[in-house]
């Protein structure tokens, strides 16, 4: 298997990632942003979503293509991030343009992170501050860890974070994936091996192997409802906006191998796909089976390296992965 060489979403060439965060609320926002304009869908397969425009995202609906988008902590309070994304977008005249208006297609999703040890005792909503900054943030280099929209997230024994991975195909497309881990499961069964182990790249979230043995109890969980993993898988194929459901809907295996258990009623699992229409398609079956594959692969890893990454914060609830 072939990363790209920062081994990062921004692999897909154009793309880039803007991270804020604030560390005394323990929260923060991520946007991704193109050069252009990309082709986006989503799939959703967890029982609470929180989610802003995804309707938008459907093949039948008009606009095919989006501005950019936006994953945020805060549950319904982080639905503002895109506020402010749109409003900047806005000053610099990007958006889909209604008669002499422009208007910035920025859809967004949120995780619950309000019950994480951080002062929520704000006044005034933050999260479009926090979509505006991570914005102006935007770089194809970014950290992992706890950053952006993974500031806040938690596992059932461990804090959460963001992470992301690529991958690049015999065909010569890339994928990468980017993810902020805030799941009501694990990643790990035992703390030392992770669920995603099968597909980890040059030990890059520690390179400590297999479960030795099958686990013989149930997956810790929070058994609550403060939950959510919410990513993006993204392509520089050349795909319609079916296609990128369709590649999304398989990146949730990816979320099955690195998260246990996962899609359950009480997450709002959710994954947008994204291309940027670089590169053609030489063989449309064969290509779309191998992209959906590819989304998978990366996404699990990335899941593991946001844990892997998350480092710890004055307050936290739970300890990081590594100590």
């Amino acid at each position: 298997m072939q990363t790209g060489p920062k081994n990062l979403i921004t692999d897909v060439a154009g793309l880039r990632v803007g991270n804020a965060q604030d560390d005394s609320i323990k929260t923060g926002a991520t946007v991704l942003i193109g050069d252009a304009p990309f082709i986006c869908g989503v799939s959703v397969m967890g029982g609470a979503p929180g989610t802003r425009e995804t309707d938008l995202l459907a093949p039948d609906k008009t606009v095919q293509q989006v501005d950019a988008l936006t994953l945020s902590g805060g549950s319904a309070f982080g639905l503002d991030a895109p506020s402010g994304v749109a409003d900047t977008l806005r000053t610099q005249g990007r958006g889909f343009p209604v008669g002499d208006q422009t208007v910035p297609i920025v859809p967004g999703a949120i995780l619950f992170d309000l019950l994480n040890g951080g002062d929520k005792n704000w006044t005034e909503n933050p999260y479009k501050a926090l979509g505006a900054m991570a914005l102006a943030d935007a770089s194809a280099d970014f950290e992992l860890g706890s950053i952006g929209a993974g500031t806040g997230g938690t596992l059932a024994t461990h804090k959460g974070g963001l992470g992301s991975a690529s991958m690049v195909l015999p065909s010569g497309h890339t994928v990468g994936a980017l993810v902020a881990v805030n799941a009501l499961g694990d990643a790990s069964p035992d703390g030392e091996h992770f669920w995603a182990a099968p597909w980890e790249v040059d030990n890059e979230f520690g390179g400590n192997g297999l479960l030795p043995s099958a686990p013989s109890e149930l997956p810790k969980t929070k058994l609550s409802t403060h939950n959510t993993t919410i990513a993006i898988v993204a392509t520089d194929a050349d795909l319609t906006q079916a296609q990128c459901t369709r590649m999304a809907t398989a990146a949730h295996d990816g979320m099955a191998r690195a998260l246990v258990p996962s899609h359950t009623p009480m997450d709002g699992d959710l994954i947008f796909g994204v291309s940027t229409s670089a590169k053609p398609l030489a063989d449309e079956i064969a290509d779309a089976l191998w992209l959906g594959h590819a989304a998978a692969t990366c996404l699990a890893r990335a899941i593991a390296r946001g844990v892997w990454h998350a480092t710890p914060r004055e307050g936290d609830t739970l300890p990081c992965f590594r100590p």
